[in-house]
């Protein structure tokens, strides 16, 4: 299982997006949704990986940010998502079901991240993706897992996007290269 940006900076009502009232109700009811599936993958020997978005500091201390998300998330500021921080942290109802987390600066769980090569390792060759947002990061995460021969599969009610519309687009969307799935059809499929 991958789940992907499900962060403190993202979810919590005093991370850096409540603070910039970028607040996303779909998303923040992602953990509890997902947090039984993790929690069996657990119990049953799954991996469960999760990424974190993150922001490095520069020499200055402040957060190196894209242009574009600059200009679509101009309230981001010093110490958000910064590496180790309680907002670059996955949110508590999921953080104790993680076996590896990867730090992203990008879209993408497998850009510049150890991701692919923990997954080899532990000999995984089927992903579930979950997380935020579906047509940002998850698909992006998607692309990447597919392109690298993971059997993919997409949780599509452990995903979110700002809008209905954009998440319902991105789902049909990675249907042409994963499987559609929802949680309780994947807790009985392991379970069987």
């Amino acid at each position: 299982m991958i789940i992907v940006d499900l962060q403190n900076d993202f979810l919590h009502p005093e991370g850096a997006y409540a603070r910039g009232g970028a607040n996303n109700p779909e998303a923040v009811a992602l953990p509890e949704r997902i947090a039984p599936l993790a929690r069996y993958l657990k119990q049953t020997g799954g991996l469960v990986a999760a990424t974190r978005f993150t922001l490095w500091p520069d020499a200055q201390g402040e957060p190196m940010i894209s242009p574009h998300l600059k200009s679509l998330r101009p309230f981001l500021r010093r110490g958000d998502f910064a590496p180790d921080s309680h907002g670059q942290a996955n949110v508590e109802v999921i953080r104790h079901f993680v076996d590896v987390s990867v730090n992203k600066v990008a879209y993408s769980g497998f850009f510049n991240t150890q991701l692919d090569w923990v997954l080899k390792k532990a000999g995984i060759t089927t992903v579930a993706v979950c997380g935020i947002v579906t047509n940002g990061g998850v698909a992006s995460t998607v692309r990447d897992a597919h392109m690298r021969d993971y059997h993919t599969l997409v949780i599509e009610d452990g995903c979110a996007a700002f809008k209905r519309t954009t998440h319902d687009t991105a789902i049909a969307d990675m249907a042409s290269i994963a499987t559609i799935t929802d949680c309780q059809s994947l807790l009985e499929q392991l379970g069987s």
